[in-house]
């Protein structure tokens, strides 16, 4: 078969690999096979106009926003991203320091600093320490389950409930305290579920939960912008590797193939594009999202996969993040605030309360962040998982400004709001499939599979000439992504003789 994929390859010494996809995982990969003479004749195909995948910072609010990936967990020298990143000197001299490194955080987000309940009213400092303290010392007792063969709970979420109920039971307080408890529990669980991309933590397995790798140092951002990180990767690269607004409808793998250019050469990969465009190749690295594997599996792949890498891709969860900016004239958060939280009193983990998402979606919020002030411009950031993301995602900006500006001055009450200060500005980020879980608890209408390491084994071991995909891991972000897409040029580069 003839490639028409543009530019002619030539027929120089080494194996031609084309890499589906120019998120960081496909730069990441594109960077070190670049590094070896061994692979001259090297590809990336991406569907979009632009690079980076879930990494994307624009000019926004007079400053610069992160509709993407948002922060470095765990800026230490075990980090790749963090590497690169004072690699091309993309961070502030407080987070490259030893000290901050150094702290361990537990991988827990950090305090609020100030928590509001919906009747308006603040919630003391102390109730807020004491919840965060059980709720985050459960979230590390859950981590203890890994390989183990008897689990007490198929799911994170059902451990978690379990052992508040058991520590509930001995509150002392009175009712509206104990009620107000269960409501800040409920608050991080709603954070939990951003950190893990899900709708319940219910829907999320026990046992290979402990996979995540919680690495030291205190969260940190990119003063230019997290895209910063890839633009520099990208320069790193020859100038014409890769091939914008070419996605991918059928990788054809363990053939044959020919193509006029090489007579007499057989390539075991055939890419076909959606405009037509082949592009044969030795092998193939497959980076896309794994929501587009979820719902492409069928055709992506001729032939299919084998069963059990269909099964660990059908059997890891994909869930919806999605980010909220409002823009304010006058901010009514003091100075030093940095994280705002809001508690529905009517909430508990320990009921499942079912109400239409148009009255309620607003509440699966974690609240909102205080970006850094662009002149005179002050901005709230709101995070939402799950269906409820889903839900806003169909309504209209002007209904989430006027949901979000109701909220907003009902639980800080009347008086304190700068009366007139919120804006007709609202800035929706639709970022959907931003983390990668592995499920477990409720049954799934995915088809059964093997779950935890072995999920995991399976989706990344590879299987030349085709390895596919390379995947962030059990809610896991940028830096494993690189780390998986690392491993699986390890093969190759030994193969060879690199």
């Amino acid at each position: 078969m003839e490639s028409s994929g543009g530019r002619a390859e030539g027929s120089g010494r080494g194996p031609r690999v084309l890499v589906v996809g120019s998120g960081i995982a496909g730069l990441g990969a594109a960077q070190r096979l670049c590094r070896h003479p061994a692979f001259p004749q090297l590809r990336v195909l991406e569907a979009t106009a632009r690079a980076g995948g879930r990494i994307r910072s624009e000019r926004g609010f007079g400053g610069v926003v992160e509709l993407g990936a948002h922060w470095i967990h765990g800026p230490s020298q075990g980090n790749p991203v963090f590497q690169l990143a004072a690699k091309y000197q993309l961070l502030r001299e407080k987070d490259l320091s030893e000290e901050n490194q150094h702290i361990e955080t537990g991988g827990h987000v950090g305090l609020p600093s100030v928590s509001y309940a919906s009747s308006g009213v603040s919630v003391s400092r102390e109730l807020v320490v004491e919840m965060a303290s059980l709720f985050y010392s459960l979230i590390d007792q859950t981590r203890e389950f890994l390989h183990t063969a008897d689990a007490p709970v198929p799911s994170v979420g059902e451990y978690l409930k379990k052992e508040i109920r058991q520590r509930a039971a001995g509150w002392t307080e009175d009712e509206e305290t104990r009620k107000l408890k269960l409501a800040v529990l409920n608050s991080f669980f709603n954070v939990e579920c951003c950190v893990s991309g899900t709708h319940s933590m219910d829907l999320v397995a026990l046992v290979p939960f402990g996979e995540y790798t919680v690495l030291p140092g205190l969260d940190c951002t990119f003063p230019g912008g997290y895209q910063g990180l890839t633009s520099r990767i990208m320069a790193s690269l020859p100038e014409d590797v890769i091939v914008f607004n070419k996605p991918v409808k059928t990788i054809r793998w363990n053939g044959a193939f020919q193509e006029a250019l090489s007579p007499g050469e057989t390539f075991p990969v055939l890419v076909e594009c959606e405009d037509g465009a082949c592009f044969p190749a030795h092998h193939v690295i497959v980076t896309v999202p794994l929501g587009f594997l979820k719902e492409h599996l069928d055709t992506f792949f001729e032939p299919p996969l084998p069963a059990e890498k269909a099964e660990a891709i059908q059997k890891m969860g994909f869930g919806t993040n999605n980010k909220i900016f409002l823009e304010f004239e006058e901010p009514f958060w003091e100075p030093d605030c940095q994280y705002i939280q809001v508690v529905w009193e009517d909430t508990s983990p320990l009921e499942d309360v079912a109400s239409e998402l148009r009255h309620a979606w607003f509440k699966k919020l974690i609240g909102f962040l205080v970006l850094p002030s662009f002149e005179s411009v002050h901005v709230l950031c709101g995070f939402i998982a799950g269906l409820e993301s889903e839900f806003m995602e169909t309504l209209s900006d002007e209904d989430v400004l006027l949901s979000l500006t109701q909220v907003l001055r009902r639980v800080t009450a009347p008086d304190t709001v700068c009366r007139g200060s919120h804006t007709s500005h609202v800035l929706l980020h639709h970022a959907r499939g931003s983390a990668v879980w592995l499920e477990g608890g409720r049954p799934s209408h995915r088809s059964a599979g093997p779950t935890g390491t072995a999920a995991r084994a399976l989706a990344l071991s590879p299987a030349s000439p085709l390895l596919s995909p390379a995947l962030p891991l059990q809610c896991q972000g940028e830096a494993d992504t690189i780390l998986s897409s690392d491993r699986q040029c390890l093969p190759w580069l030994e193969i060879w003789g690199c």
